[in-house]
């Protein structure tokens, strides 16, 4: 099988070619990494960070020093105390600990609803789901048109049963940026001992905030999302609260989370955190700037396309995301890697499986436009003769699309 993978992927990378230019719009999945952390990746394996942390050497305490001094820097970014800082090594990983981690801890008390919104990562959705054998009821929330959380919804769910609520600040599909400290407070006011987990992995870097003004318990954080190395991510665990571990095995230094730390590549996580806040008004004038123009000029050239998602201030900096009806995201998608355009198709978690993306479908998305979608993302890495490059090529490769599309206008 594993040969047979190589094989095929040889043999798409050769009948691909090399397109006369190269734009990378994917950072929802992975992607581009800035210069800084990259470079101080690389320090890092080689003179001071390879190490194992907990060993009680000289390389070992060197790698457990940049273990503190990254944790110095990003819980200053967050807002919290460094101690409320643990590591793993994705953002999935994250929401699966805040979430089974908190009903693990908590499984004989009598609180076992759990309320996640109906656009929240599958990861927070699916956690919270494979606790229904365990005797837990999970309620999804439902949003407006544009993905705002329905305020009055929530209060109304909301009873002496409840355990956890899970709302992410930003949606990673469509850029909603919801009021979060306004959310918390509707919860706590109901009941403060509701325990409040936000996904904001798509958040660090493009909104201002604190934790502790925010008012939230747990949050989730990704390395890859603010232009740092994969393999690394961090959860925000309020002073005192009691999570249980979800994995078992040696701990190091991580008290919640068994096995060897990804030392070099949370090194990377933290110089990504100290270049993207550093120059945060920059960056986010600058991403803005290439999402509107992306935004307006596909929609002023494409008929039938629908942007998915607000406009403007409420929309998260960095999220274009746009239906095109009578296409078919999947083959989009391909066509536009033909010219060096690089997207997804719907929600990055299904673009191997043809279903709909949840996101869409809960904002009310017929099943055809939310199969016509693309998700872009554009970077501090960016140009403007990138998104003029992607704009004189987009239409080409939707009418190519359609062309050949069972789908028909009318």
């Amino acid at each position: 099988m594993g040969s047979e993978i190589k094989r095929d992927a040889e043999d798409l990378i050769k009948l691909h070619g090399t397109p006369p230019r190269e734009v990378y719009l994917d950072s929802e999945n992975s992607g581009l990494i800035f210069p800084e952390a990259l470079k101080a990746m690389v320090d890092c394996y080689v003179s001071y960070g390879y190490g194992h942390p907990s060993i009680t050497h000289k390389v070992g305490w060197e790698s457990y020093e940049v273990l503190v001094k990254s944790s110095e820097v990003i819980s200053r970014a967050l807002g919290c105390s460094s101690d409320e800082i643990l590591y793993l090594h994705s953002g999935t990983e994250a929401n699966n600990l805040a979430v089974l981690g908190f009903a693990k801890a908590h499984g004989g008390s009598s609180r076992r609803k759990i309320l996640v919104s109906s656009i929240e990562h599958l990861s927070v959705i699916h956690a919270a789901e494979s606790l229904v054998k365990y005797g837990f009821e999970v309620v999804k929330i439902p949003v407006d048109g544009e993905g705002f959380l329905d305020l009055d919804s929530l209060s109304s769910l909301i009873d002496s049963n409840t355990l956890m609520v899970s709302v992410g600040m930003v949606n990673h599909e469509i850029g909603v940026t919801q009021d979060l400290r306004g959310i918390v407070e509707v919860v706590k006011d109901r009941d403060e001992n509701i325990v409040f987990h936000t996904d904001a992995v798509d958040a660090l870097g493009r909104i201002k905030f604190n934790l502790k003004d925010l008012g939230v318990d747990l949050a989730s954080f990704s390395s890859h999302k603010v232009f740092g190395p994969k393999g690394a991510a961090c959860l925000y665990v309020k002073d005192g609260l009691n999570l249980e571990p979800i994995i078992h095995g040696q701990l190091s230094t991580q008290r919640l989370w068994p096995g060897l730390e990804n030392v070099p590549a949370i090194c990377g996580f933290a110089k990504a955190v100290e270049v993207m806040m550093g120059k945060f008004d920059e960056f986010n004038s600058k991403m803005r700037g290439l999402r509107d123009m992306l935004i307006d000029g596909i929609l002023n050239s494409v008929d039938h396309s629908i942007l998915n998602g607000p406009r403007g201030g409420r929309r998260v900096s960095d999220n274009v995301n746009i239906s095109f009806i009578y296409c078919e995201g999947e083959a989009l998608t391909v066509e536009l890697s033909l010219r060096g355009i690089y997207v997804s198709s719907g929600s990055a978690c299904t673009s191997r499986i043809l279903q709909p993306s949840h996101v869409l479908i809960a904002i009310g998305r017929r099943f055809e436009e939310a199969h016509g979608s693309i998700l872009m993302k554009v970077t501090p890495m960016h140009s403007s003769d990138d998104i003029n490059y992607v704009l004189e090529n987009i239409p080409k490769a939707v009418g190519r699309v359609r062309s050949i599309s069972p789908f028909k206008v009318g």
